[in-house]
Formats: structure tokens, sequence, C-alpha cells
């Protein structure tokens, strides 16, 4: 176990994270970067993927921004025909959010390069460290709950 008392286990165990972090969003950035979106753009894609018929106030949550921040993204997949907007029908003022064919494939080939990546480590890493990463995974995002 990293004693994080001590200052280089501290700055080896940012190091890892920072690099590993970078390792696995560098061929997603370079995939949206070619289409002119960004690491923003592949969030709404993927929660909404994850979660069809997601409301904006509940992508917002997931996300964990302000409407300020979501909106310029959110309208350029909209516009870019990757994601649908559309009426509820339950509640006439609410809107949900749906990928199109387009934006499906899109979100489709960033999670399969992803996936592609995580297989390569995850079986040069072994079991117990795929769930020891996992579970470090899961309690560092809950300790930021996301606003609403």
């Amino acid at each position: 176990m990293l004693d994080l008392k001590n200052r280089d286990s501290q700055q080896q165990a940012m190091e890892a994270f920072f690099f590993g972090y970078r390792a696995f969003t560098a061929k997603a950035d370079g995939m949206l970067e070619r289409r002119g979106l960004s690491r923003v753009h592949q969030r709404i894609v993927f929660f909404i993927s994850r979660y069809p018929n997601l409301s904006v106030k509940e992508l917002l949550a997931l996300l964990g921004v302000t409407k300020q921040a979501l909106n310029t993204p959110l309208r350029q997949v909209i516009e870019m025909r990757l994601v649908n907007s559309i009426e509820s029908q339950s509640d006439k003022r609410k809107r949900l959010l749906e990928l199109t064919d387009a934006g499906l494939r899109l979100e489709q080939s960033l999670r399969r390069e992803q996936v592609k990546l995580l297989e390569h480590v995850f079986a040069e890493a072994g079991e117990t460290a795929v769930n020891g990463w996992l579970s470090v995974n899961l309690a560092l995002g809950k300790t930021q709950m996301p606003t609403e």
C-alpha cells in the first residue's frame, strides 16, 4: 500500500492517475477532435446512451455541471444530429434526450476503442488489481456528489 504521508508516494499515485487517464482518453480525444468535438460531448453521448430518454435535468446531475456549462455542447450535438431532444409525453415542459443513429454509432466507436484498451490493461494487471481499480474509482466517484 502506498504511504500517502510520503511526498514521493503522493506524487507517484497522482502521476499514475494522470497518465492513466491521459492514455484512456487519448484515442477518443483524437476521434472527437476530427469531428470538432471534445470530451464533454463524449460524456453527453455516453450518458444518453447509458440512460435512454434521459431528461436534461438528469443529465445535468450526472455530469455535475450547471445549465450554462451544458447549454452549448448539448446544443452542438443536437445541431449535429447526434442527439434528439423530444417532448415528454407525461410533462410537456420536460425535454428527453435520445441518441440518433449517428450519435449511437459515434458513442459505440468511442466506447469500442476505450474498451479495447481496458481489456488489454486488465488482462495484464490481473483480476485482483482490476477489482481494486474498480473499487478505488467507485469510491472516488462517491466523493464528488453531482450538482442539480
